[in-house]
């Protein structure tokens, strides 16, 4: 066994961020689902909340956790569809300094298998904005579940090879 794949995964603070003009907490299943699989991992939970879909409500909510040290990455659950209420990627956009287009194209590459061309509706995206993560996820629990499964477990692990987004944190800022 490698040294790396010997070390203990670094632990990555992460916000859950939860898009619903319908949800509180005690039904957000989509957010306890982030939660439960980023802790059972072994990161930590650095903030969580529900917002509107309202996309200037989501930029400040976007600008707070970006600018907070004790939180580097953020996953949102919500807003993802094509109806005139889902704007979580047009929020996400307003904040990028470097969309990650592959996160959106390997989403809808996986949910394909599980409920075929319905994948095309997503707008799943991705980008760095000032140092920090945003993954943005539809709002269903089978989602988030394909979204963290499927891609982040091994994108968010340090030990992940050939690389991951962990071991490339230190240098996000780089100019």
């Amino acid at each position: 066994m490698s040294d790396s794949a010997a070390a203990a995964p670094i632990a990555v603070r992460i916000a859950v961020l939860t898009v619903s003009d319908t949800r509180q907490l005690a039904e957000d299943r989509s957010g306890d689902v982030l939660v439960q699989r980023l802790t059972d991992f072994g990161h930590v939970l650095a903030a969580r909340d529900i917002v509107r879909d309202d996309v200037e409500t989501i930029v400040a909510r976007l600008h707070a956790w970006i600018e907070d040290p004790e939180i580097d990455c953020i996953l949102t659950t919500g807003g993802t569809g094509v109806t005139g209420r889902d704007v979580t990627p047009e929020a996400v956009e307003r904040v990028a300094d470097k969309l990650i287009p592959g996160f959106g194209e390997l989403f809808r590459w996986l949910s394909f298998d599980k409920i075929g061309t319905s994948t095309i509706q997503s707008r799943a995206t991705a980008c760095v904005a000032r140092g920090t993560y945003i993954f943005a996820l539809p709002g269903s629990t089978g989602a988030v579940r394909d979204g963290w499964d499927g891609i982040l477990a091994q994108q968010l692990d340090s030990r992940h090879r050939p690389c991951n987004f962990v071991e490339l944190m230190p240098r996000l800022l780089e100019r």
